[in-house]
């Protein structure tokens, strides 16, 4: 049966166990997730060492993984057979008539990362039927910052988060849930419950400068600011942390935003931060950048830095250093060059 990552979570914590999840997918942070949740949580430590079996699946074949789920539990409730990596399983799909052949005190999970099973097929089917076929979707970066603010809702330590210090995460961490998620627990622990997280926060304990980093690049480049945009690219090229073809690409982002605002019928703030999928917060900015970058600049622009992208990737650049390059980059974007 199909069901939410939250549904199968809220499941298991209520001990409510499904025979069989085959967990499948392009985001690999929900497949581990539940995987991790049932193999820390169906067992007590002492049962795991007689009844929990977790194998690799560029180590076994589907004769073993099947051996292993016909398995019935040492004085205990549940066998628990975990195969991670299982993309790597040669001939998965032979595993299909077996399923029906497992003791009901077995749980098999399967993580299936990256790829997906073809649901018109046998096994896809039959799966389905047993237990929970789970696929982990892809977390696009306009719906990062959601995914931060509901997570640090409903963390252990529920925190409130500034939309500055989300834009900063989002910009500087882009869409690896693993990477993004132990960024916020740093931040969970450091930060005061009963204070919002925001951009001095952020600085202080993931090492992003509040004053030089994309976001503000992009505000300066939007607004006009061309002593501060060259200060941010000097600091970045000084500093190695933002490399230009990172840094183009981000602004690729952001002018492909721009030709988004310019093309909406409807210009309200909510159906704007929806098309942009930043914070209503931010709207205003984009709005007065709109104003600076008509549609045929927004399209030069893209093309400059198409241009850079390569370049920053050492295509035809020449002798020019990093910094070079960014300061060429920016009076161009920003003298209609």
């Amino acid at each position: 049966m199909a069901k939410t990552f939250e549904q199968i979570l809220s499941d298991i914590h209520k001990r409510h166990f499904d025979p069989l999840y085959f967990l499948m997918g392009e985001e690999p942070y929900f497949i581990d997730l539940i995987s991790d949740t049932l193999e820390e949580s169906v067992l007590d430590e002492a049962d795991k060492a007689f009844n929990q079996i977790v194998v690799y699946g560029r180590d076994v074949d589907v004769k073993t993984i099947v051996d292993h789920a016909r398995s019935f539990p040492m004085m205990g409730e549940h066998m628990v057979v975990i195969v991670k990596e299982a993309q790597d399983v040669k001939d998965i799909e032979e595993l299909a008539p077996y399923l029906e052949t497992f003791p009901p005190t077995t749980i098999l999970v399967i993580d299936y990362k990256y790829k997906k099973l073809d649901k018109r097929r046998t096994l896809s089917k039959t799966v389905d039927k047993l237990g929970v076929l789970f696929e982990s979707k892809k977390v696009y970066e306009n719906k990062i910052p959601e995914w931060i603010q509901n997570y640090l809702q409903n963390c252990d330590s529920p925190h409130g988060i500034t939309p500055k210090a989300v834009r900063m995460l989002t910009d500087f961490l882009g869409t690896d849930l693993h990477k993004v998620r132990n960024e916020l627990d740093k931040l969970v622990i450091a930060v005061p419950k009963s204070k919002k997280i925001d951009d001095t926060d952020v600085e202080r304990n993931i090492g992003i400068s509040k004053d030089y980093n994309v976001f503000e690049l992009q505000n300066a480049i939007g607004s006009g600011d061309i002593l501060k945009a060259n200060r941010i690219v000097n600091y970045f090229a000084e500093n190695k942390d933002n490399p230009l073809f990172l840094t183009a690409i981000s602004l690729f982002g952001y002018f492909s935003k721009l030709l988004k605002l310019h093309y909406a019928t409807d210009k309200s703030s909510a159906n704007l931060a929806s098309i942009l999928g930043v914070s209503p917060f931010f709207v205003k900015d984009y709005l007065e950048a709109a104003r600076n970058y008509n549609i045929a600049d927004c399209v030069r622009c893209i093309g400059v830095l198409r241009e850079f992208d390569m370049k920053g990737k050492g295509y035809k650049s020449g002798e020019a250093s990093e910094k070079e390059l960014y300061k060429e980059m920016i009076f161009r974007i920003m003298h209609r060059v």
